[in-house]
């Protein structure tokens, strides 16, 4: 929703849950080529969500005009370009700044229960992490891609866990390459099962592989949403400065 000045809170989320998509995006005018912005699931408020930004972006470019905006979010400052082609509309936005450490034993074995996963499922090239862009996520690499596509767990023991600890989602992802990686990014905390696209999870693991040193050669891409039928395809910009924003973007498609 794009208009003059934001609904109240209540509405916000009434609208969001009769929605019912992973997250909507309210955006009210708050100056020249910039906007106010906030995000919400059908079950709560999330402080950054990338591919609803993304969305936004195609949005603005649609009905304002291509070019790059500036969204104030709650607790952040960001920015996203929209823009239209004889392909359709894409979006580029520019996180928040990253940050991780190690997630701790206790949360990480409560997360494998979550899903039914034990030790030796995880990929131990990218150990366990809290990864952060805007959105808090534990992310928790897997050996196999066929353990990945078999992703499961119960809805409310999901969305007491991510809550508990402060998680928007819980992203599993499966190393398919050095710069390509598998997702599936669960959103109990917000009331969804599945996300089928997480810019924010995506701009969060860049940065966390940032940390680890790992081989990225500047941008990763990342394949999610396969599994649920609603594939989806996200670039991340990795540049070097530690904590710095990524920049993560895609193409849109009208639903």
């Amino acid at each position: 929703m794009i208009d003059d000045q934001l609904p109240d809170v209540e509405d916000m989320q009434r609208i969001a849950a009769e929605v019912g998509y992973s997250e909507t995006a309210f955006a009210a005018r708050s100056g020249e080529g910039a906007f106010r912005v906030r995000y919400f699931a059908p079950e709560s408020e999330v402080p950054f969500c990338g591919h609803a930004t993304i969305a936004l972006g195609a949005a603005l470019a649609e009905s304002v005009g291509p070019g790059r905006y500036d969204l104030v979010l709650n607790h952040a400052e960001i920015s996203v370009t929209g823009a239209i082609d004889d392909e359709g509309m894409s979006a580029a936005l520019q996180s928040p700044p990253t940050s991780s450490r190690p997630a701790e034993p206790a949360l990480v074995a409560a997360a494998l229960d979550l899903f039914g996963l034990d030790a030796d499922d995880l990929d131990g090239r990218l150990p366990p992490g809290l990864v952060e862009a805007g959105a808090r996520h534990l992310a928790l690499a897997l050996v196999s891609r066929e353990r990945l596509s078999r992703m499961a767990y119960d809805l409310e023991q999901g969305r007491t866990l991510m809550r508990e600890h402060g998680l928007v989602t819980i992203s599993l992802v499966h190393v398919a390459g050095e710069r390509r990686f598998d997702a599936r990014n669960a959103f109990a905390s917000g009331g969804v099962l599945e996300d089928p696209a997480t810019g924010a999870a995506a701009a969060a693991l860049a940065g966390y592989l940032r940390d680890l040193g790992w081989p990225h050669g500047g941008s990763i891409e990342i394949a999610q949403g396969d599994d649920m039928g609603m594939p989806s395809r996200i670039t991340a910009e990795i540049p070097p400065t530690p904590g710095s924003s990524i920049r993560v973007s895609g193409r849109v498609r009208r639903i």
